[in-house]
């Protein structure tokens, strides 16, 4: 790549950010105000990462043009206008993120964007999303969760009653509410799977594993979480379910779920005789 297009691209990136700039307010007030999106911050930044890890083969790449990335371009802009004109911030959030996708590819071509692929569509997880989406998923899984929290609890010789997403016991009762459901730690872990991904062996079947290793991991830890406070509940009243020792624990399951998804990456990613063979 020669300096001249270097500078081209610069400008290019230049434009497409300030294209965009209406979205980005209210996009950092969510990721402020909603802990469930504050992962986005550091989401740029990984993406650069990749990119960086990439350096001497883009180095080596020769760079085209491609219409489908101007169609793709095109498309997304399109949908941009349209989705702010409508007031649609999803749409046009996720319309920013494949314009950059069709940027590249309509700028640099098809080799180029082979090798960006990846960075890009991380970025993707700086997108909210939508509540109404949430909620359709949140609610199997608040059910999910407090049914095996009660089974597991009434193994534990505990008396536990439940009625939806209510776990009651002798002298108290445990509501398992939608931040308890599980989602945010799928969403996390998801994240931090494909970022092994990335860091993987060649070989689709271990991306494949890391991805979908991470949602029972991430449900089970909660389940774990939700058990842990009902137990403790039952013995010391509501409040453990409230104030530090509720954020602690959510902390602790997340180090677990961490340390079990990266327990997978370590034995798919591990040598056997074979392989050094």
């Amino acid at each position: 790549m020669s300096k001249n297009d270097k500078i081209k691209i610069m400008i290019l990136v230049l434009l497409w950010v300030a294209a965009f700039y209406p979205l980005y307010p209210e996009l950092v007030r969510e990721w402020l105000n909603n802990s469930d999106n504050s992962h986005a911050f550091i989401v740029p930044l990984i993406a650069l990462y990749f990119v960086w890890q990439r350096k001497n083969a883009l180095q080596l790449t020769p760079v085209a043009t491609s219409k489908w990335g101007g169609w793709l371009l095109g498309l997304s802009l399109f949908v941009y206008i349209v989705s702010s004109a409508g007031g649609l911030a999803f749409p046009a959030r996720v319309a920013m993120v494949v314009s950059l996708f069709g940027l590249v590819w309509f700028c640099l071509g098809k080799e180029f964007i082979q090798k960006l692929a990846f960075p890009i569509a991380f970025l993707l997880f700086i997108v909210p999303v939508p509540y109404s989406l949430i909620s359709l998923v949140s609610l199997p899984l608040q059910l999910m969760a407090t049914k095996a929290s009660a089974a597991l609890i009434g193994n534990c010789s505990i008396p536990v009653y439940r009625e939806g997403n209510m776990l009651y016991f002798m002298q108290t009762q445990l509501e398992v509410a939608e931040a308890c459901s599980g989602i945010r730690s799928i969403m996390t872990l998801i994240m931090i799977s494909l970022i092994f991904c990335f860091l993987s062996r060649d070989g689709w079947w271990r991306r494949a594993i890391l991805v979908i290793a991470a949602i029972p991991i991430a449900i089970t830890a909660n389940i774990l979480r939700v058990t842990g406070t009902g137990v403790l509940a039952n013995f010391y009243g509501d409040r453990v379910a409230r104030g530090f020792l509720h954020e602690f624990s959510g902390i602790a399951i997340f180090v677990f779920g961490f340390a079990v998804l990266f327990a997978v990456f370590f034995l798919v990613n591990r040598k056997t005789t074979d392989d050094i063979q």
